[in-house]
C-alpha cells in the first residue's frame, strides 16, 4: 500500500471515529438532563390575512422580537424589536411570553412573567404595545398579576381577571374599573375551579359579545367543596397548601352564568336549568350575535348533554339539542357556521364519532361523515368551499391523517400520507395549514402546505436529532396485534434491542397507560419516554405497550366496555398480552415488568397485583389507589358516585389487592400531587405494611403530579433504571 493510500485510509478512520464520539450516546442524563436529543419546532401564529405568520425569536440578550413571516417566501419583517420593550418609568426590558393581535392589528396585547397555577391556569403581567406609536403600557396600573386578558373587539379595552373579579381598562383612558365585585376564596368570577379546569379543560371563564358592549362569564361558588391539604415541607414549620378538591359523591361548586353589560353595570343571570338538578356548564360563547349565547349543560353523570340559547337581555333559555349515551359522552363543542344559522356537532350515537350538520334550532340537516371509523379532532370549516376538514382513523388507530369532506357528505379526500400523526394549523383564509408530522422512532417535521396538501416551505425537520439517532442503530417500534380472545385484538408496539437475537430471551418491561380514550401505541415520536425505552433496549431488554379495551380510535363499544367497572377489563387484557409476550421463543417469561404514571399507574399496580402470577416486578408513578379518592368529574364519569356503584369502586381499587403481590413494586409519588394526591400512596403504604409485603417507596417532596424540575427527571429515571436492571 502506497504512503499517499495508507494516510488517506488512517485519516478516513480517524474522521469516523471522531464523528463516532461526537454522537452522543443515550443515557438517562443525555435524555432528561441535555439537550443532547431535543426537538426544534417552531411556534407561528397565523395572521388574518393567510398570506403571513407572526413569531417570536430571542437573541442572545435575552430580548424577545416579533417578526412576521410571509408564507411562501419565508422573507422577514421585524414588527417589534425587543429592546424597545421597556415600560415607561422603568428600564428592564420585558420578555414576550405569549401575545395576541388587536382585532385592526394595530396594537398588541403581551403577557410576561407567565406563573402557572394549576395544570392549564396561568397568571401573567400584561402590557399593550402600539405599533404606531411605539409604546409598552400596562394593562392595570395596579400591583399583582392578571389572568386571561383579552381585547374588545373593536380594540379599545382589555378584559382580565384579578382576585376572582373581572375587570376591564379602557386604554385610551387607562381607566380601569371592576365589573364583578364578590370575588374571594369561595366566589369565582370569570375563571374557573379546580376541577373544571382538569377534567374540562376549562379555565378562561369569560367571553366578549361581537359588539363589545357585554361580557358573558361563569360565576362559581365553591363553598361547598371541602379542602384537601397539601404539604409543603420545605421549611422549619410545614405549611399547609389547601385545595378545593371535590372528591367522588361529594358536592360540585354551585355554577352561574351571568352576562354584565359595560355601559350600566347591569348584570343578568342566564337560566341554565333547575336549582334542584346537579349538572355542569361545560362550554359557553355568544353564537355569532350580540344578543344570545350558547351553553352546553352536562347532567351530573356525563351522559346527556343540552344545547341551549340564551337571550343575553333576560336570561331566558331554550333548548336548541340534545345528546345522550347509555354510558358517557365525551365532550364536543359546536362549530357555528354560516352566520350562526348552522352548526356542526361530532357525536359517538351511531357506534363512532362522526359529525352532524344542524340548523340553529336544533332540528337535523344531515350526517356529514358516515364512515365506520372514528373522527377525531376537526380544524374546521372553509364556507367558502363548503368543507369541513379533520384528523380520523380511517386508516386504523395508530395514525392521523388528514382529511376533507363537502358539507353535504360528498367528497371525501385524504390530503395526508396514511402513516404516522399530523397535527394541522390552518390559517384563518383556509389556504394554507402547518402539518407538524412524525412517526414512530423519527421526530417531527413541520412542512407549510397548501390547502390541498402540496409542501410550500419547510420550517422544522429535526434533522440532526434524526442523524443522531440513526448514527446509534436503534430498531424503530414494530406494530402487532395481540389476540385476546375470538372477538378481540389488542394493538400493541414492541421494541427490540439493537443487536437483538431471536435465539436468546430477553427480558421484557411492558409501558402501560390505557384510561379511557387514551392511546400509547401511536405511529407517532415518543418523546423523552420513546428514548427511556429505548435505553433500555440497549441495555439487553424488550420494552411493550399494549393498548388494552377501553381505549380509544376503535369505536364507542370497544372504548365503553369499561364503564361503571373501571380496571377489570383494561388489567384482564394487559395480564393476558403478558402472557402472549411469554409464549414467545424470544421473551423470557419469568422476566417480565410493568409500568405507568397516573392511570397507567393505577394499571400497573392493578395489574401486578391482580398477575402476580404473571409480572415479576412493576413500577407505578402517581397511581389511583382508590377512585373514591379522585375528583368528581373524571370518576364519575366512567363510575357514577361510590353509592351509587360501590361494587364497581370495591372491585376497581388496587388498594384492594395489595395482599396479592408477590414481585418487586417501586412506587412513586410527588407529595404536591395536587391531581393524584399521595394520600393514594400512602393508602397502600398501609395496605401493603398490612399485608407484611416488601416494597420500595421514592416520595418527591413538593413535586407535583409530572414529578419535574431542576434534577427531578433524571433522578427519577435513574432510579426506575436501577430497580429494573437489578429486578429483571
Amino acid at each position: 500500500m502506497s504512503a499517499r493510500r495508507m494516510f488517506t485510509l488512517v485519516t478516513a478512520l480517524l474522521i469516523a471515529a471522531n464523528a463516532r464520539a461526537q454522537v452522543p450516546q443515550l443515557s438517562v442524563e443525555g435524555i432528561f438532563g441535555s439537550d443532547d436529543f431535543r426537538t426544534d419546532l417552531a411556534s407561528i401564529d397565523w395572521m388574518a390575512d393567510g398570506r403571513h405568520y407572526a413569531t417570536v425569536d430571542s437573541d442572545d440578550g435575552g430580548h424577545t422580537s416579533l417578526y412576521q413571516v410571509e408564507v411562501v417566501s419565508g422573507r422577514r419583517t421585524l414588527l417589534i424589536d425587543g429592546s424597545e420593550l421597556v415600560p415607561a418609568g422603568d428600564d428592564r426590558h420585558i420578555a414576550i411570553d405569549s401575545y395576541t393581535f388587536s382585532p385592526d392589528s394595530s396594537s398588541l396585547l403581551i403577557a410576561t412573567d407567565v406563573q402557572q397555577i394549576w395544570r392549564r391556569s396561568r397568571e401573567a403581567t400584561y402590557y399593550v404595545w402600539d405599533f404606531r406609536a411605539k409604546t409598552l403600557t400596562p394593562v392595570s396600573s395596579r400591583p399583582g398579576y392578571q389572568r386571561y386578558a383579552k381585547f374588545s373587539p373593536d380594540g379599545l379595552r382589555v378584559a382580565f381577571v384579578r382576585d376572582n373579579d373581572i375587570y376591564v381598562t379602557d386604554l385610551s383612558t387607562g381607566l380601569e374599573r371592576a365589573l364583578t365585585f364578590d370575588g374571594n376564596g369561595d366566589i369565582i368570577n370569570g375563571t374557573t375551579d379546580w376541577v373544571y379546569e382538569e377534567e374540562l379543560s376549562l379555565s378562561d371563564g369569560f367571553r366578549w359579545s361581537p359588539d363589545g358592549r357585554r361580557i358573558a362569564y361563569w360565576r362559581f361558588n365553591q363553598s361547598n367543596i371541602p379542602t384537601f391539604y397539601l404539604l409543603d415541607e420545605s421549611k422549619l414549620y410545614p405549611e399547609l397548601i389547601p385545595v378545593r378538591y371535590p372528591k367522588s359523591g361529594t358536592r360540585n361548586s354551585d355554577v352561574k352564568l351571568a352576562v354584565v353589560e359595560l355601559g350600566s353595570g347591569r348584570t343578568t343571570w342566564i337560566d341554565v336549568g333547575p336549582a334542584s338538578e346537579e349538572f355542569y356548564i361545560a362550554r359557553m360563547d355568544f353564537a355569532d350575535s350580540p344578543d344570545e349565547i350558547w351553553f352546553q349543560r352536562l347532567n351530573r353523570h356525563q351522559n346527556r348533554m343540552d344545547l341551549l340559547l340564551a337571550d343575553v337581555r333576560t336570561g331566558q333559555s331554550r333548548l336548541v339539542m340534545s345528546d345522550s349515551d347509555e354510558a358517557w359522552l365525551d365532550l364536543s363543542e359546536p362549530v357555528w357556521i354560516d352566520g350562526g344559522r348552522k352548526f356542526l356537532y361530532t357525536s359517538e350515537r351511531d357506534g363512532f364519532a362522526q359529525l352532524y350538520l344542524y340548523e340553529r334550532d336544533g332540528s337535523l340537516i344531515r350526517k356529514v361523515t358516515t364512515a365506520e371509523w372514528e373522527v377525531t379532532e376537526t380544524f374546521g370549516v372553509d364556507e367558502d368551499e363548503g368543507v369541513v376538514y379533520y384528523t380520523g382513523a380511517g386508516e386504523g388507530p395508530s395514525i392521523r391523517p388528514l382529511y376533507r369532506v363537502g358539507l353535504d357528505g360528498e367528497g371525501l379526500t385524504r390530503l395526508s400520507d396514511a402513516s404516522g400523526r399530523h397535527r394541522i394549523e390552518f390559517d384563518p383564509t383556509f389556504t394554507y395549514y402547518l402539518d407538524t408530522y412524525s412517526s414512530a422512532g423519527v421526530p417531527p417535521v413541520q412542512i407549510i402546505r397548501t390547502v390541498t396538501g402540496d409542501p410550500v416551505r419547510t420550517l422544522a425537520d429535526n434533522t440532526v436529532l434524526a442523524d443522531k439517532l440513526e448514527a446509534l442503530r436503534l430498531r424503530r417500534p414494530e406494530f402487532l396485534k395481540i389476540p385476546i380472545d375470538e372477538a378481540v385484538e389488542l394493538e400493541a408496539w414492541l421494541i427490540k434491542p439493537p443487536d437483538f437475537d431471536p435465539t436468546r430471551r430477553y427480558p421484557l418491561l411492558m409501558y402501560v397507560y390505557g384510561g379511557p380514550g387514551s392511546q400509547t401505541v401511536t405511529d407517532a415520536w415518543g418523546g423523552d419516554r420513546y428514548l427511556w425505552h429505548q435505553l433500555l433496549a440497549s441495555a439487553g431488554f424488550l420494552v411493550a405497550s399494549v393498548d388494552n379495551r377501553g381505549t380509544g380510535a376503535r369505536g364507542a363499544r370497544f372504548k365503553k366496555v369499561t364503564y361503571l367497572n373501571l380496571g377489570a377489563y383494561e388489567s384482564a387484557d394487559q395480564i393476558a398480552a403478558a402472557r402472549y409476550f411469554a409464549g414467545l421463543p424470544y421473551v423470557d417469561g419469568s422476566r417480565i415488568a410493568i409500568w405507568g404514571w397516573s392511570y397507567g399507574g393505577y394499571m400497573a399496580a392493578l395489574s401486578l397485583f391482580k398477575g402476580a402470577d404473571v409480572f415479576k416486578a412493576g413500577i407505578s408513578v402517581a397511581p389511583v389507589t382508590d377512585w373514591r379518592l379522585y375528583d368528581t368529574i373524571y370518576t364519575e364519569r366512567y363510575m357514577r358516585t361510590p353509592e351509587e356503584n360501590p361494587e364497581g369502586y370495591a372491585a376497581s381499587a388496587p388498594l384492594a389487592y395489595a395482599d396479592q403481590l408477590s414481585g418487586r413494586f417501586l412506587l412513586i409519588h410527588g407529595t404536591a400531587d395536587d391531581n393524584v394526591h399521595p394520600q393514594n400512596s400512602t393508602q397502600l403504604v398501609q395496605r401493603l405494611i398490612e399485608a407484611d409485603k416488601q416494597f420500595e417507596l421514592r416520595f418527591y417532596p413538593n413535586k407535583a403530579h409530572s414529578i419535574s424540575g431542576s434534577t427531578t427527571r433524571v433522578n427519577l429515571y435513574t432510579l426506575m433504571t436501577r430497580f429494573l436492571k437489578e429486578n429483571l
